[in-house]
């Protein structure tokens, strides 16, 4: 048999044919998802009906409210609920596509330094606002939007930085994505330091992550911008299942890393920014949640991507429900409960990973 090129070659022989049929979701990863999906629905309903003012789930299904669960329910709670939903989907899918795009599996939203610049965004405002900024412009809207921005000169700056480098472009960006998380936790350090004691304790309670306070005129967007960048980022499945096999290889095959790289990591930058700038800094979603799909169905990311973002959106909404009840009337920061989830299951992957 005569090949036509090197390419041809690499597809008929070198390739395993499980590459490409492994692509598509199978039955039992199917039945998975269904099963995530209502995971998804009792959680989204207990968060609803649950908290330090319970609304009957049965009610809620019926449509018979009284006036003070109709307003608890539909101005406090289920914007909270949402939000935890959307938050949860986003770091989790960024986390599957990033681990996917650097083949490294202990990354995580946060390794490219997009939250880093988020956080460094808010910080300022939280810290700086009162001092510099006019009192027409600041506003609920101040400290998401100062977020986004700083997320977004991170992303600038990844590909500026990134541009000559080629194949190894990828390399380079998560080491600058290192460098960047440096710089910004120098400039956090700082605006803790100069912070007045109001401004502190609203530092370390952002930082620690909550969905309290979010309204929907600020919901609203960000669910529009959030629901439009995960759909984007889903379709990259295929080209993350051939970088599987090293980038030279992926371009062979006809992967353009240029533009796969660039829709990873626009779209988890996107995402993460935007549930950052609303919910503080949240951590290990991004880590242990796709670990959480591929030990229960498999790696091929058709799959991978739809099933973590369901996961993800379960697992916060179920974190955001024990951080309102736990010591209620008091409410515990949501990033203390994922932090207790993923700091075991952090340690459990790397003395996994020791014994192989």
């Amino acid at each position: 048999m005569h090949y036509r090129s090197l390419e041809h070659f690499l597809v008929s022989k070198l390739i395993p044919k499980r590459v490409f049929q492994n692509h598509h979701i199978k039955p039992n990863q199917i039945l998975l998802i269904g099963g995530l999906l209502f995971l998804l629905f009792i959680s989204l309903f207990s968060g609803l009906a649950f908290g330090s003012y319970s609304v009957p789930i049965l009610d809620i299904l019926a449509g018979k409210l009284e006036p003070l669960q109709k307003t608890v329910l539909t101005q406090i709670r289920a914007p909270r609920v949402i939000l935890a939903g959307f938050v949860g989907a986003s770091l989790a899918l960024s986390g599957a596509s990033l681990q996917g795009l650097f083949r490294n599996p202990l990354a995580d939203p946060g390794l490219i330094g997009v939250s880093a610049g988020a956080a460094l965004g808010a910080t300022s405002i939280i810290v700086l606002s009162n001092h510099f900024i006019p009192e027409f412009l600041a506003g609920p809207f101040l400290l998401p939007v100062a977020a986004i921005g700083g997320a977004s000169l991170v992303i600038v700056l990844l590909f500026v930085l990134t541009r000559g480098f080629k194949t190894k472009g990828t390399t380079y960006m998560l080491l600058i994505g290192i460098a960047i998380n440096s710089l910004a936790g120098v400039c956090i350090g700082f605006l803790t330091y100069i912070s007045s004691d109001a401004e502190l304790r609203s530092l370390t309670f952002w930082t620690m992550g909550s969905f309290g306070g979010v309204s929907w005129p600020l919901l609203a967007p960000a669910i529009i911008m959030i629901s439009f960048f995960l759909v984007w980022a889903i379709p990259s499945s295929r080209n993350l299942d051939l970088l599987q096999l090293g980038e030279i290889e992926a371009q062979r095959l006809g992967v353009n890393l240029k533009k796969l790289r660039f829709n990873i990591v626009l779209s988890s930058a996107a995402i993460v920014g935007i549930s950052v700038s609303l919910s503080g800094m949240i951590g290990f979603v991004g880590l242990v949640i796709p670990h959480l799909a591929r030990l229960m169905g498999g790696v091929n990311h058709s799959y991978l991507l739809v099933s973590s973002a369901i996961a993800g959106s379960s697992l916060m909404i179920i974190a955001d429900l024990i951080a309102r009840t736990f010591v209620q009337p008091a409410e515990l920061p949501v990033g203390l409960i994922t932090s207790a989830i993923g700091s075991p299951f952090f340690l459990y992957l790397i003395i996994s990973s020791k014994k192989l």
